[in-house]
């Protein structure tokens, strides 16, 4: 549901900014556009935007799509949770909430550590950004799992609670 929601704006951006491209880049930052629609359209902007930052990057003004390496990082994401679950599923289902635990503080630990060494790749890459997207895997597999907590909840308190989402948002 989600890409469905999402690609179609995707590729209407996309196609927005090929005529200004066209029209405004040079030749070098031009091909550093097409590189950038190939790799947008491959839910991998930001392996490229990885790759190719450091010395040589060239400043985000020319990199009208710089803001879908977070849609890279949440689809590739989206590809490979279900895969995980289904083989953590089927080799130990009582296990499935403590190994998505484990994966996510070891992707926060991660996060912490690369960042000293190489903080684009903590920037851009799937491995340290694991962690924010298996908080809410952790809670939803919480919630699924113990269906009598969340059903014990009354409505005031739920709505207290989605309040303090919100102003953690």
């Amino acid at each position: 549901r989600r890409a469905r929601r999402l690609l179609p704006a995707l590729f209407m951006v996309m196609l927005a900014c090929i005529p200004f491209a066209a029209l405004m880049m040079q030749p070098d930052d031009l091909q550093n556009f097409g590189q950038s629609l190939i790799s947008s359209s491959l839910m991998s902007n930001n392996i490229l935007l990885y790759i190719t930052s450091g010395y040589w990057d060239i400043t985000s003004e020319f990199k009208p799509l710089l803001h879908t390496w977070s849609l890279g990082v949440e689809e590739q994401y989206y590809l490979f949770f279900p895969l995980l679950a289904l083989l953590i599923w089927r080799l130990s289902p009582n296990k499935i909430l403590s190994l998505f635990l484990a994966i996510t503080i070891g992707s926060f630990i991660f996060s912490i550590w690369i960042q000293k060494i190489d903080p684009d790749a903590d920037f851009y890459l799937l491995p340290s950004r694991i962690w924010e997207l298996g908080i809410g895997a952790l809670i939803a597999l919480f919630i699924i799992f113990n269906k009598r907590y969340h059903s014990s909840l009354r409505l005031p308190l739920k709505e207290v609670i989605s309040l303090v989402g919100i102003a953690l948002i």
